[in-house]
């Protein structure tokens, strides 16, 4: 059998073992029990498959618990439905579901031991989600022929006539559509298209737009799905504002803004090694918003298309996608201040690299103070080469090159004069001293003094004379 490690440290058999010896028992006891769900997909697919979920037909709710507490500690979810959670597995009965009104909360949903395999996956979203695994017997069972619909790369619902008792199935057909490279046949497109989308709270959606962002290689696949959908144009109308707003050939040969931002962010997406969850969403949605700012700013000057201002008339749109997001801070990092400071100042790479006036390191440490360089260098490049036809992209190794010399690359440096300082001088505390320190700061950021001994010089040119 092979092991994981639980956070405690403490070995834990694989998860498939563990649904086996549970599969055993449940088959003693005169029940049966199946892989469901996203496991069996990925596996088919020969991807790595994570959570996996069995189901248990043929036994009572209590006689399930009572057979799963040989497995470890039994955690109990849900009421009028269970689910057992044990040994890193989810463990639940089969359920019926019946709409009881809008919303993901409009539901009835009664666990049910009886229910006959295909009367459960009828339950489920699409075809490929709707197959099953015997781990015992290593068959599996798909009454409604997701395998087929896999293998072709398809998306079909199936049940026509309840898909749209949850409105989130349209999103998911986003990201689905996109991480599997899937198209959805015509049906379901229809079906998708006209199912309302005014029910679904910003936490939600943004579950299945993070997973379209960070699961899929290519997540433009998904954007062009939900402009096709309608999706965009009814719940994200700063970014349907980027449809049709021109661009100058000369720079921007592939089309318009759309196009142009589809194009950045699958190259945002090639660009998110090393980052943890919070900092590749940063990117991610700096990618997407980057350039919310050109359908205000966009005008026909001199003979050619421009967008003067884009950068800090994007901030406004960029806000108001967020909030429709409900995006702040993730795992501790604040993204959302991170993302507007690349909207703003995304084309300072470019900018800096090319100027007349060599940009001074006090630039670089201003900025930094304000957003990550790295992640606004990643996003800078992805905007250089989303774009048909030959670019020199080079002022953004340049940029990073610079920030890292610094050691700014990712935070501004530490202020070298505190308030401790000014004490010890013999400053009592008030405004002044807040005052000193700012402007002590801001020679720092200078390069005026690099030590302790030239911050007290400094700061003693500023200390009142008694």
């Amino acid at each position: 059998m092979s092991d994981m490690v639980a956070p405690d440290g403490a070995a834990m058999p694989d998860p498939l073992d563990a649904a086996r010896a549970i599969a055993r028992a449940v088959d003693a006891a005169g029940g049966r029990a199946l892989i469901v769900g996203g496991w069996v997909r990925d596996r088919l697919l020969g991807r790595v498959a994570k959570d996996l979920d069995l189901e248990v037909y043929g036994l009572h709710p209590l006689r399930l618990k009572n057979l799963l507490a040989g497995f470890g500690t039994v955690n109990t979810v849900g009421e009028s439905f269970t689910v057992y959670k044990v040994a890193g597995l989810d463990v639940s009965l089969p359920r019926r579901e019946s709409k009881t009104g809008r919303g993901h909360k409009g539901f009835e949903v009664v666990g049910d031991p009886g229910l006959d395999p295909k009367e459960a996956a009828r339950r489920r979203d699409f075809t490929i989600n709707a197959i099953s695994w015997d781990p015992l017997r290593e068959i599996y069972f798909d009454p409604f022929n997701g395998r087929y619909d896999l293998g072709d790369r398809v998306l079909r619902v199936v049940d026509p006539t309840t898909f749209g008792d949850d409105s989130l199935r349209v999103l998911r057909a986003l990201q689905f559509a996109a991480r599997f490279e899937a198209r959805l046949e015509p049906e379901t497109f229809a079906i998708c298209r006209a199912i309302p989308l005014d029910d679904l709270p910003a936490e939600r959606v943004w579950g299945e737009v993070e997973k379209l962002l960070l699961q899929a290689e290519r997540p433009s696949i998904g954007l062009q799905v939900a402009l096709d959908l309608g999706v965009v144009e009814r719940l994200w109308p700063e970014l349907h504002a980027l449809v049709g707003c021109e661009q100058d050939p000369e720079w921007h040969p592939e089309g318009d803004v759309w196009v142009h931002t589809l194009m950045v962010v699958d190259g945002a997406r090639q660009r998110l090694a090393g980052l943890d969850r919070g900092r590749a969403l940063t990117v991610m949605l700096g990618a997407v918003t980057h350039d919310f700012g050109k359908p205000a700013t966009t005008a026909f000057v001199d003979g050619h298309i421009r967008s003067r201002g884009h950068e800090a008339a994007g901030v406004a749109p960029a806000t108001a996608f967020l909030d429709r997001l409900n995006v702040h801070t993730i795992d501790g990092f604040d993204v959302r201040r991170h993302v507007l400071t690349i909207v703003s100042d995304h084309l300072a790479p470019g900018m800096w690299h090319k100027s007349s006036t060599p940009v001074g390191d006090g630039a670089f440490r201003r900025l930094a103070a304000r957003v990550d360089l790295e992640l606004l260098a990643r996003v800078a490049e992805a905007d250089c080469e989303g774009r048909t036809g030959r670019f020199d992209c080079s002022a953004m190794t340049w940029f990073r090159e610079r920030a890292e010399a610094l050691g700014v690359q990712h935070a501004p440096p530490a202020p070298i004069l505190l308030g401790r300082h000014l004490l010890d001088l013999g400053l009592a505390p008030g405004p002044q001293m807040g005052v000193i320190l700012k402007q002590a700061y801001e020679r720092q950021l200078d390069n005026e003094f690099t030590d302790l001994d030239g911050a007290l010089a400094f700061a003693r040119t500023l200390l009142p004379r008694s």
